[in-house]
């Protein structure tokens, strides 16, 4: 693919639309480590998805975090913890996914999707 300005203007756009949701509901490893903070470990929504920016803080998620920060929702320490972890097991994970069929990946990503989403729909 031959990279035009309509393209690069086009690839901007779509990073700034993902920022933006990345800052409003904390999306990226927080599709699954949000909904974990929320209903395993009891975090409130807002610490949560303020948490889960600051482990992606480099640069993804900076302002996005301060922003957070500001306003209280920000555990650091749960924050390290869970990013020394989230290190460790993006390596397996890539592993265990670079074993798998692309049609087995699509399966079990829909499947986390799935019970992830009928978990919040659900919630009391």
């Amino acid at each position: 693919m031959t990279l035009t300005l309509a393209h690069g203007l086009g690839f901007v756009l779509l990073g700034l639309v993902a920022g933006a949701f990345s800052g409003l509901i904390g999306v990226g490893g927080g599709v699954i480590i949000v909904p974990a903070l929320v209903f395993i470990f009891g975090l409130s929504q807002h610490l949560a998805e303020g948490t889960t920016l600051a482990l992606l803080v480099p640069p993804i998620g900076l302002l996005a975090a301060w922003t957070y920060y500001r306003e209280g929702y920000v555990d650091l320490h749960i924050a390290g913890l869970i990013c020394l972890g989230f290190f460790v097991g993006g390596l397996l994970g890539a592993k265990v996914a670079n074993h798998l069929s692309n049609l087995a990946l699509e399966r079990v990503f829909g499947v986390a999707m799935l019970l992830i989403s009928l978990k919040m729909i659900f919630a009391k």
